[in-house]
């Protein structure tokens, strides 16, 4: 008996930037740090994959910026989205996707709250949503 291969899609707004990913994706995790925060104007809500089974399908207007001496994030330049984030290193070969970018069905649901400590001041987190305070030099 074979497994059947999952295919989602993604992309900005625009569409400049359009991606396909093959296989499993990572359920979603919230992160509520600094960065996330004024990259998004909230808080990042990221599934991820290993980064050989993403597929850029257009990706015109993909740019990258080191937003940190760790990691670096993938936006849309045209129109802003906020698309993907991974170690520079790559050690792991991850690319974290913003979850509102994927293409509905995605099947996935929210399994941990990051960096809960960083959070603002204008929202509270009241579900049981197991949440960490802070993860020493990882992100979403």
């Amino acid at each position: 008996m074979s497994e059947v291969e999952s295919i989602h899609t993604g992309r900005c707004l625009c569409g400049g930037v359009r991606y396909r990913v093959r296989g499993t994706l990572r359920e979603v995790i919230t992160c509520h740090c600094t960065q996330c925060r004024q990259t998004s104007g909230h808080y990042v809500a990221a599934s991820g994959a290993p980064t050989n089974t993403i597929e850029l399908l257009c990706s015109d207007t993909l740019t990258w910026y080191a937003s940190s001496a760790t990691a670096e994030r993938g936006f849309c330049r045209r129109c802003g989205g906020n698309l993907f984030w991974r170690p520079l290193a790559n050690e792991r070969a991850w690319t974290s996707i913003m979850a509102g970018t994927l293409d509905p069905p995605t099947g996935l649901s929210v399994s941990q709250r990051i960096y809960v400590a960083d959070k603002s001041d204008y929202y509270r987190l009241e579900d049981d949503i197991p949440h960490i305070d802070h993860i020493p030099h990882s992100r979403a």
